[in-house]
């Protein structure tokens, strides 16, 4: 197994550009952002004025022979600042609560939306559950980002602003050399050490998410896993990412401990240092103890936070390490784009016409040579071929999941590429040779063809499609479940499905990729015979494997390695004697021999 590629980190995306791109985000409530961030600022003030109240308590009682009476306007002034921090920190959260969950919604449809305008291809190679991963940690991040970033950073660098002010108008301007002193070490170490240490969070997501995607990809094929005896091998891959994670994390919590004590020294040496010169200033008399507590009071309510602050910014480094793999997926191109200007379709006869088409899925490789053809409208063309000379790729580029190399496709003269991509696949209808399904009820499998659809004309779609009987046979009806990608119908039933979505559509073109290639001889002739019903009015293009379905196409391709090598009706095929002829031979003497080993196998079933 070649795994060192793994080990390496992503490069990482600029972290101005994550921050910058969330502002039109959190810019839509602009009006609620203000008055957080003045909420925030009010509680910082009656925070920072908690400790010059308190002084004046201490030193109240010290002058002991000076008090006559109580002073509970200090005592009320205290509370009242407790109060009124606490009171506006939570105003502040009320306001912007909105200005988060919006933001992340917003997000969170951008990347889902962007994620289906991406091409064919990046979801050929894509790995779902490595996604998926991904786009949860970045949702996570930008919480974090957005919450802390504003009300703990901002906060904080407020705090330390109005504490050094305060230290420096008050006292000797020393205790505001040290405080800052202290504060840029704090920061420059916190810096230091957490850049260091984001290889390893880096590590630990990337291999989270291969570790994740190894692990859905396994149990979404848990059947073959089962029929090849691979339970050891599967745990064993999965096991190699997660050794991989596990070395990441171990140093992840080492230099975590190591930044945590460095820390901590930085702090308690600016402290000492702070009340040692407090306690010399009272000893000299220029000090009172007020201004002792003062000092000690604003050292905590100062350290506190920032000591928070690199957990928040170590944090918020973290956040930024989980979104860069989201906004990645927003920083790819879609490959098929609508072209600037581009019109809707304006189907009238539903003529298709392929005019000297080249296809290459890499440079390299070259799928399609000079394939040109006409699907008149109304009239049936069947596709066929040995395996992999080039017939779903017909399907695939007439829905524009990718362009043309070479020539042009044509629907009633118009260039599919001039016209939007919407417009074009609202008026084509597929069944294809894999049907998956959402993991969802079948009645919601079938509308999924026209969402707006009423119950009457889906029930008739599956009639049409010969598995309403089927359905009605179900304890649930139509409100059976099939399972994640429809496991728990047959392929069968999964294809009728498929076939009853297609015919709801409604479509002026259709295409049958193999439409029939997973049922019995008897729902095939029923299908068939619908089929055959359906496609009357219809520009049809059937892509088959069976060449007993496509007997009566007006027009028959045989295509061989991406070049159509004969075309013409089923007759002018066998009498020409080419390939046609040769695989029709070969499916009539596969269709003799069936029988007699069905026979066979009961016999010896029998013994």
């Amino acid at each position: 197994m070649r795994l060192r590629h793994y080990g390496k980190p992503p490069t990482g995306r600029n972290d101005w550009r994550t921050i910058k791109s969330l502002l039109p985000y959190l810019l839509e409530f602009r009006g609620r952002a203000i008055l957080a961030l003045a909420f925030l600022a009010t509680a910082k003030v009656a925070n920072v004025s908690v400790p010059l109240i308190l002084k004046q308590i201490v030193d109240t009682f010290e002058q002991r022979q000076a008090l006559l009476a109580l002073p509970i306007f200090l005592f009320a002034a205290y509370g009242l600042l407790r109060f009124a921090n606490s009171l506006f920190g939570e105003l502040r959260d009320v306001v912007f609560v909105k200005v988060l969950q919006r933001s992340i919604r917003r997000v969170a449809l951008k990347v889902f939306e962007h994620l289906h305008k991406l091409s064919l291809r990046f979801h050929l190679e894509r790995q779902t559950g490595g996604v998926s991963r991904d786009i949860e940690r970045g949702a996570a991040g930008i919480r974090f980002l957005i919450n802390f970033m504003l009300f703990n950073i901002l906060p904080t660098i407020l705090e330390i602003a109005f504490v050094t002010g305060i230290l420096l108008v008050k006292y000797d301007p020393w205790f505001a050399i040290i405080t800052v002193t202290t504060i840029v070490a704090y920061i420059a170490f916190t810096l230091w050490v957490t850049e260091w240490r984001m290889i390893f969070r880096r590590t630990m997501n990337e291999m989270d998410s291969k570790a994740n995607t190894r692990a859905i990809d396994s149990l979404i094929n848990y059947e073959t896993v089962k029929y090849f005896n691979n339970e050891q091998y599967e745990s064993r891959r999965y096991d190699e990412m997660l050794a991989i994670w596990e070395k990441a994390a171990v140093r992840n919590q080492t230099s975590l401990s190591f930044l945590n004590a460095g820390q901590a020294f930085i702090i308690a040496a600016g402290v000492t240092t702070l009340m040692l010169l407090a306690g010399y200033g009272v000893m000299q008399g220029r000090m009172s103890v007020g201004d002792l507590v003062l000092v000690n009071a604003f050292l905590i309510q100062l350290y506190m936070p920032l000591n928070f602050l690199g957990f928040v910014y170590r944090e918020i480094r973290h956040s930024l390490a989980d979104m860069e793999r989201m906004f990645s997926l927003l920083d790819r191109e879609p490959e098929v784009r609508d072209a600037p200007g581009a019109k809707e379709l304006i189907v009238t006869r539903a003529h298709v016409r392929f005019e000297h088409v080249d296809f290459s899925y890499d440079p390299d490789r070259q799928i399609l040579f000079d394939v040109d053809f006409d699907v008149p409208a109304g009239h049936k063309v069947a596709v066929v071929g040995t395996s992999g000379g080039g017939k779903s790729t017909l399907a695939r580029l007439l829905f524009r999941f990718y362009d043309v190399s070479g020539g042009r496709i044509l629907i009633d003269g118009q260039d599919i590429r001039d016209v939007t991509q919407k417009s074009l696949r609202a008026i084509i209808g597929i069944v294809p040779q894999d049907t998956v399904l959402f993991n969802d009820t079948i009645y919601y499998n079938i509308a999924y063809g026209r969402p707006e659809a009423t119950e009457p004309e889906i029930i008739q779609a599956a009639t049409h499609a010969n598995i309403h009987r089927f359905i009605e046979s179900l304890p649930k009806g139509y409100e059976t479940m099939v399972g994640e990608r429809g496991l728990k119908l047959s392929g069968g039933e999964k294809q009728r499905v498929a076939i009853a979505r297609a015919i709801l559509k409604r479509p002026r073109i259709l295409v049958f990729d193999e439409a029939t290639s997973a049922l019995d001889s008897q729902s095939e002739k029923a299908i068939q015979a619908a089929l055959a019903e359906i496609a009357a009015n219809h520009t049809t293009l059937v892509i088959a494997h069976r060449l007993s379905t496509i007997m009566d196409a007006d027009q028959i391709l045989v295509m061989e390695g991406g070049r159509i090598i004969e075309r013409g009706t089923h007759a002018e095929l066998l009498v020409h004697g080419g390939t046609y002829a040769g695989l029709w031979a070969l499916q009539l003497k596969e269709d003799r021999e069936r029988p007699a080993r069905a026979v066979g196998n009961g016999l010896a079933h029998a013994d």
